[in-house]
């Protein structure tokens, strides 16, 4: 992964985006020697944040299952009926 600083950035936004476009590789951007910001593309952040919310999704339905909170198929489609009339 590429690494950049801050100052850089400052300088440079428009070339760095340029190249973050062509590359798509995300680019870390450091202040005072330490990480502070990812620079990324707009397609690969919606990609991630589509992810992130599938996962999340996924995560509440295992809670769902730990706490008991379970559908028989028939009582899901009672209630699927109810929503699309």
């Amino acid at each position: 992964m590429r690494v950049e600083v801050v100052t850089t950035l400052k300088r440079q936004a428009t070339k760095l985006i340029a190249q973050l476009q062509a590359s798509k590789a995300p680019i870390l951007i450091t202040e005072h020697g330490q990480p502070a910001a990812y620079l990324v593309d707009v397609e690969g952040f919606e990609a991630l944040t589509r992810r992130l919310a599938l996962l999340e999704t996924i995560a509440r339905g295992e809670k769902a299952i730990e706490d008991g909170r379970l559908f028989s198929h028939e009582q899901a489609k009672r209630r699927l009926k109810r929503w699309l009339t």
